[in-house]
């Protein structure tokens, strides 16, 4: 697979198949993912990637939470979303929403049925590898820019293998336990976890495609 068709066939996987997947093909993604670039070769990124009983656990920890606590959680140590969200940010934040629950058929107005759906976040949709991933608290934007294409790489990666991720910022909402479990030195913020496995092509939910601003909306070319 070339990177133009890894890029075009990438997407947020919601529902994953139990296929485990070998820890060596993790650990190969993840080694080759680590060329991504980092100002200055910080390289200011740490992995943690669990899997079998140790994924379990973690779920089973999470699990009696979701009912009293969701959607907030413990709160996030930073803003997913700007908290004045503008347009045409916002528009397209509600448009990928309203997409996401017609795709599953959960009305707006069905708000269980929302919380249970974004309960799966945490159940990582049921991948077989849950990968997190945190940078150092002393970074600043440049270094969370450089994470981001140190995330872009692993899922890239991850299709050259026929592999699907979901990577998901909502699970800062839930950083205390995460960073408890794992034990995660203080000096780190986590920032993110990656679902990873294989797709159920079946499933509904994966056959949502986003769509894409055209190219005349985000690009200015001079000469």
């Amino acid at each position: 697979m070339d990177v133009r068709d890894a890029i075009a066939t990438r997407y947020s996987c919601r529902a994953f198949l139990p296929t485990p997947v070998a820890q060596h093909t993790v650990r190969e993604i993840l080694a080759a993912a680590a060329r991504a670039p980092s100002g200055g070769n910080l390289q200011p990124w740490l992995v943690h990637a669990i899997a079998g009983t140790r994924l379990e656990a973690l779920k089973d920890q999470l699990r009696p939470r979701f009912a009293n606590e969701l959607p907030r959680g413990e709160g996030a140590e930073y803003d997913v979303y700007p908290r004045e969200l503008k347009e045409p940010y916002y528009g397209r934040r509600a448009r990928v929403g309203t997409q996401l629950y017609d795709s599953i058929g959960i009305a707006r107005a069905d708000r269980p049925g929302r919380y249970r759906q974004f309960a799966r976040n945490y159940l990582f949709y049921d991948a077989p590898v849950g990968i997190f991933v945190s940078i150092d608290r002393t970074m600043g934007p440049p270094q969370w820019s450089d994470v981001g294409g140190f995330i872009q790489n692993i899922m890239l990666l991850a299709r050259e293998q026929g592999l699907e991720t979901c990577p998901q910022e909502s699970w800062a909402i839930w950083h205390k336990e995460v960073v408890e479990f794992l034990k995660v030195d203080s000096t780190l913020m986590l920032f993110c976890g990656l679902a990873l496995g294989y797709g159920d092509d079946a499933a509904p939910i994966n056959r949502l495609r986003t769509d894409r601003a055209p190219l005349e909306e985000f690009a200015v070319f001079q000469a």
